[in-house]
């Protein structure tokens, strides 16, 4: 299924939904961040996704990190809250959903990477390769505040 993000544009549709989201960024003991390319906008992200009845928002992160990388983490912090009801996600099945997403940070504890039917592939990167690669906005500005510190500490 295509997406299509939109993010202060006059001309993005209606939100219809409002879907609880977690994502997560990722760092090994070297200081690199995992990304995944995403296989329905081929930018690459943040592992994440929506939360289910019934699970916690950090066991959201926990769970979309590995089924969408194959690493296996534990949170240990929270890069920021991303709420802004002028970033909409349009799919083409016609749902418009409103982006609420809380993004922690983690680290890996065990796993190897592989690519999932939400992704065409996954890699540790080192902070600074980041800018050069295509990502939405709001993702990057996810990296952006974990890069810059602007959040709690996390250890």
């Amino acid at each position: 299924m295509g997406r299509h993000d939109y993010e202060d544009d006059p001309n993005a549709p209606a939100a219809n939904s409002l879907v609880p989201a977690a994502s997560a960024v990722v760092v090994d003991d070297a200081g690199r961040i995992l990304l995944q390319r995403r296989s329905d906008n081929d930018m690459w992200a943040l592992p994440g996704g929506a939360m289910n009845i019934g699970e916690s928002l950090p066991n959201c992160a926990i769970r979309e990190v590995s089924e969408e990388t194959g690493i296996d983490v534990e949170i240990i912090g929270i890069v920021g809250t991303y709420t802004n009801p002028c970033h909409v996600f349009a799919y083409d099945d016609g749902e418009v959903r409103q982006e609420f997403s809380i993004c922690f940070l983690a680290r890996p504890v065990a796993g190897k990477i592989a690519v999932s039917e939400e992704s065409t592939d996954v890699r540790w990167f080192e902070p600074a390769e980041v800018d050069a690669l295509p990502m939405v906005a709001s993702i990057r500005k996810r990296v952006n505040d974990w890069r810059d510190g602007n959040m709690p500490a996390a250890r």
